[in-house]
């Protein structure tokens, strides 16, 4: 069976209150209610994770290469700041994909730019909640192709 992961980063555990004009309206129990449902359509096993701290998304990170075939993982603002969870998602070797609900280049310049994205076989931004349900298609079909999109 195919085991992903799924790293939710800081403030995310906000959402639905939190600058709904960028995120919505939707919870990320609501979001990780949708990726369960979607997991146990297809037949894989998910891991999903949130926390507001750099250390332990390091952590599931590395904890990962023990368990998972691929990450999925929404660094939130670490996407702009963290060379360390770039670096320990290049060493894992795992297929990573990164998504963003809201469209971070339409948004401040500064988050036009990801450090995470060069590491990641792809990046779904600005698709709201559906993000989620799209890397999970996309990371189960790149891990039928042997790890390669």
């Amino acid at each position: 069976m195919i085991k992903i992961l799924i790293v939710h980063g800081p403030n995310l555990n906000l959402l639905g209150e939190r600058e709904t004009e960028w995120y919505g309206t939707v919870t990320l129990d609501k979001i990780n209610e949708l990726i369960i449902k979607k997991a146990e359509e297809v037949g894989c096993q998910v891991q999903i994770k949130q926390t507001n701290h750099e250390g332990k998304i390091i952590d599931f990170i590395q904890e990962a290469r023990g368990w998972a075939q691929g990450i999925i993982i929404n660094p939130g603002g670490y996407t702009h700041t963290s060379v360390a969870i770039r670096d320990a998602i290049s060493a894992t070797r795992l297929p990573v994909i990164e998504v963003h609900l809201s469209n971070i280049y339409q948004r401040e310049n500064f988050r036009h730019r990801s450090l995470i994205a060069p590491v990641c076989v792809g990046q779904i931004s600005g698709l709201g909640e559906q993000g989620y349900i799209l890397a999970l298609e996309a990371m189960i079909n790149i891990l039928k192709k042997g790890g390669n999109p």
